[in-house]
């Protein structure tokens, strides 16, 4: 058979009702009355067009809320209440003989891993290069936030990025707010060139052994006997290295991984193998907004694919003193985790990754 059209099928046809049966009106319209306005259309166009405008009014309404009801702070809330944008300058305060870390050339120019970082900071908050102020700080002086001027004069700083661990007793005063950690590294020891093996603190016992003030690797060599001389400035340990007071150094190994590839041949820089991690942290004294920003620009550089500062400073900095070094671990080749800073997002500002 061939194919059979559906439209040659029979149409079934409810049968008209008999003029009986019709229903008599009980309202007969009037033949005078006007007919009734004909009803409107309603049109998907018109259904689309009034969800997009309680879309709309739904937006705007909860923008409005995030404005002014509550919630976290937004960025420019932050630097308000940081008083960021009353600096004509920023004011930081680093160390200045640690090669590859941080330090002042003879020329008056600074170079270094917290250098750069701190350019990446400075740079998100608004500042230009030009309007970025370094003064030296020793390591006592990185609690106070009190730095040196070229002429000796003391002034204070707004961040302090100065190789400065975070440890809960700094943590725990009242005049210290770290940021997240920037930097992962060790502690190693410094040697003069032919001495003896460093596996461990322990070989150090008894020894004289130089440390700075207040740092975290000062504890360690007290711990095991070694005789400890205490500094301001690592490049007095240096100094005592070279005239052999003392046997050995031991700080950060990325603050000795400078010296040793500054100076291969003179000195030995020994891995200890110690568990402990020393986390590199900016201070900002009391200002918890700041803290904040910095935590803000911290966050950006780990997570946005497009910002490859912190790898820069690294590759720059501390990669380029690998050869040098051998086998000693100078830092993690990788930016710290970074829990997301609890900001408010304005439609105007940047969209947090």
């Amino acid at each position: 058979m061939g194919e059979v059209s559906r439209r040659a099928w029979p149409v079934r046809r409810r049968p008209a009702p008999a003029s009986d049966d019709l229903p008599t009106d009980p309202f007969p319209a009037d033949p005078e009355d006007p007919p009734p306005p004909p009803r409107p259309r309603v049109t998907l166009a018109a259904v689309r067009l009034a969800a997009l405008g309680l879309a709309l009014v739904l937006t705007i309404a909860i923008t409005m809320v995030r404005l002014f009801v509550g919630g976290p702070p937004s960025v420019e809330e932050l630097r308000a209440r940081a008083g960021v944008d009353g600096w004509s300058t920023l004011a930081i305060g680093v160390k200045d003989d640690q090669p590859g870390t941080a330090f002042r050339k003879p020329d008056g120019t600074w170079s270094g891993f917290d250098i750069d970082i701190a350019y990446m900071i400075a740079e998100d908050l608004g500042f230009r290069r030009g309007e970025v102020r370094f003064f030296a700080m020793e390591s006592e002086d990185r609690a106070r936030m009190q730095a040196t001027d070229p002429g000796g004069k003391r002034v204070p700083v707004q961040l302090v990025i100065a190789s400065y661990s975070i440890t809960p007793d700094r943590a725990a005063r009242p005049d210290v707010t770290f940021s997240q950690p920037y930097l992962f590294t060790e502690q190693s020891v410094l040697t003069l060139a032919g001495h003896a093996k460093v596996s461990t603190l322990d070989d150090l016992k008894g020894r004289d052994v130089c440390s700075l003030t207040t740092a975290t690797s000062e504890k360690a060599p007290k711990e095991i006997g070694a005789i400890v001389h205490s500094r301001n400035r690592i490049s007095e340990c240096i100094e005592d290295l070279r005239a052999e007071r003392v046997d050995a150094v031991t700080t950060d190994a990325a603050i000795l991984a400078g010296y040793k590839a500054r100076s291969p041949q003179e000195f030995d820089h020994w891995d200890l193998g110690l568990d402990t991690t020393e986390a590199w942290g900016v201070n900002v004294g009391e200002n918890t907004d700041l803290a904040t920003l910095v935590d803000l620009t911290l966050y950006r550089s780990l997570k946005d694919p497009r910002d490859d500062r912190w790898e820069n400073a690294y590759d720059e900095n501390l990669q380029s003193e690998v050869p040098a070094n051998g086998r000693t671990p100078i830092a993690q080749a990788q930016q710290p985790n970074v829990t997301k800073p609890d900001v408010r997002e304005q439609p105007w500002e940047d969209t947090i990754p």
